[in-house]
């Protein structure tokens, strides 16, 4: 299971992967390694302007809660007043 949110992102917009690799400039391939490796902060930044996300959706589940890549750790997102 990938750690990041997205292929559910791309459903939820209505894209496929292969949309969104060509249009942050990346390869289909390239994307999927991303989604499930260890992506740079960049291109995480790209992926999420591709979605028009912020980068922490990439990861937060519609629970507010999100899991740290490295360590497994569950935070809680909150919201900036």
């Amino acid at each position: 299971m990938s750690k990041f949110r997205i292929l559910e992102l791309c459903k939820e917009k209505g894209i496929t992967q292969k949309d969104l690799a060509e249009k942050i400039g990346m390869s289909p391939v390239g994307l999927a390694k991303a989604a499930n490796g260890n992506p740079t902060v960049e291109t995480l930044e790209k992926i999420a302007a591709g979605l028009s996300v912020s980068v922490t959706e990439l990861f937060t589940p519609k629970s507010n809660t999100l899991v740290c890549p490295k360590c497994g750790t569950v935070l809680e997102v909150k919201e900036r007043e």
